[in-house]
């Protein structure tokens, strides 16, 4: 996906031109605060990783209006507490108004939290992305692909380890989110104030 530069906010700030195309605060609060950032803690990382994968075919300004019922509905995504959802807990997020109720996403978001809690002792969700991270940044200003060869790595290596709807696609958003690939445009305020990895 190739994308303008930036474009410049009613604040007077030039930010990535996808967190400008929306008027909701959400979208630039998330670009400006959250968006290639880094994230380290298990419970953050299984949030970015479910919400990554429910974002799947949906815009992500549909999941950032959704967040607090996500976080409600997932038990703050506590991947112990998760791991622990039953058919009930199925039942009971399938008619749940708040988030997307999308069975396989709902199915895949549980067995996400018991891969992680079945990774080997010393291994975690964070170790497996570190390990998958571009060995060099990614030329800035260039387009912006929607996976790479690190990201294809990861979600093998995921699936190997019994996740699922994590996909190379969703593995390259989650490390955009995450701050292992810093893809936010030059002349964004955000891109100035971070060190490109």
């Amino acid at each position: 996906m190739t994308m303008a530069a930036v474009v410049v906010g009613a604040d007077g700030k030039a930010r990535c031109a996808w967190a400008g195309i929306e008027s909701d605060q959400a979208y630039q609060r998330y670009h400006d605060e959250e968006w290639g950032r880094p994230v380290t803690g298990e419970r953050e990382l299984f949030e970015r990783l479910s919400l990554e994968a429910f974002q799947s075919g949906l815009s992500w300004i549909t999941i950032l209006r959704k967040r607090s019922a996500f976080r409600a509905a997932f038990a703050n995504f506590d991947p112990a507490a998760v791991a622990d959802f039953g058919q009930p807990d199925v039942d009971r997020l399938m008619a749940d108004a708040g988030i997307v109720r999308n069975l396989m996403k709902i199915n895949a978001t549980i067995g996400n939290a018991r891969a992680i809690l079945a990774l080997p002792e010393g291994t975690t969700l964070g170790s497996l992305l570190q390990a998958h991270a571009p060995a060099a940044p990614r030329p800035a200003g260039g387009p912006i692909p929607a996976k790479t060869a690190e990201s294809a790595a990861l979600a093998r290596e995921l699936k190997k380890r019994g996740f699922s709807f994590v996909g190379p696609t969703t593995a390259y958003a989650m490390m955009q989110a995450v701050g292992l690939a810093n893809d936010h445009q030059p002349g964004c305020w955000v891109a100035e104030s971070l060190t490109r990895p």
